[in-house]
């Protein structure tokens, strides 16, 4: 595996961590949940024989620390940063973004937000249930999940979520590849950010969809071809392409696809983006 250049970047209010392999044009990689930059690394190899391709730690996560207390997270602040690195690292030209679940989302608002500087969006799995036909059930599981984290702690509460999605153990493999393995600890560091701060504001985010219409050629909306039965991790991606004239792409595995087969994952990841 080629080892990345890393580099910081100075945002208000935090200092993001980012790591960069191969040329051409910009391919920046959002990553979900507690995860950050080593998310991709399974796949990013193969990614870069066609892209410079840019992975980093959202703020508050891993290496990207934060310069005030931990509050509440915000998609517009988020995505505010993904335009920024975009801005330093691909300043002439239009760039590519993958997101995956709470990073797809924040994808979708930087797509909303500043077109101008996007070629193409892949969006994995982002769980924007705001657009299912009812929420309801599922933002008060989202909300459930976090109390067991705030009074069990997080290793309860992951266990409940994976129970009410209806995962089952056999759907990840029983050996990681040994960069997500690398990230491991970080991830585990990073749940109580997940869990308390970032679950239910960034699940309850109402994308903008008049803005989005007029860029519907440029957005992929994609999911697992596991997660069809997971109505908050599926559900929205279908919903999103059905309100965009879009079609849903299909990736192999579940919400986790790029970690469990990084290798077919990537490779219809480059044929999503042309």
């Amino acid at each position: 595996m080629n080892q990345p250049t890393t580099g910081t970047l100075k945002v208000p209010g935090a200092t993001l961590h980012y790591e960069r392999r191969g040329s051409g044009p910009v391919l920046l990689l959002i990553p979900g949940g507690a995860a950050d930059a080593g998310l991709y690394a399974g796949m990013a190899d193969d990614l870069a024989a066609r892209y410079t391709v840019v992975s980093f730690d959202p703020r508050g996560l891993s290496r990207s620390p934060l310069d005030g207390p931990l509050t509440d997270q915000r998609v517009d602040v988020w995505s505010d940063d993904a335009h920024r690195l975009l801005q330093v690292l691909s300043p002439d030209e239009d760039a590519y973004v993958y997101g995956s679940s709470s990073g797809a989302i924040v994808a979708v608002d930087l797509l909303a937000r500043h077109p101008e500087r996007l070629r193409r969006v892949v969006v994995h799995e982002p769980p924007l249930l705001e657009l299912l036909d009812d929420p309801a059930p599922h933002r008060a599981l989202f909300a459930e999940v976090r109390d067991v984290f705030r009074t069990d702690g997080a290793g309860a509460a992951m266990a409940h979520f994976s129970q009410a999605l209806g995962a089952r153990p056999t759907d990840r493999p029983t050996e990681l590849p040994p960069e997500i393995q690398e990230m491991a600890p970080r991830m585990h560091a990073n749940l109580p950010v997940f869990l308390g701060h970032m679950l239910c504001p960034f699940s309850s985010t109402v994308p903008d969809l008049d803005a989005l219409r007029r860029v519907a050629d440029r957005l992929v909306p994609a999911a697992g071809r596991d997660s069809r039965g997971q109505v908050p991790l599926y559900g929205p991606a279908a919903r999103l392409a059905e309100l965009l004239g879009r079609e849903v792409l299909e990736f192999p595995g579940g919400h986790l696809g790029c970690t469990e087969h990084p290798k077919e994952f990537g490779k219809q990841l480059l044929a999503a983006l042309g």
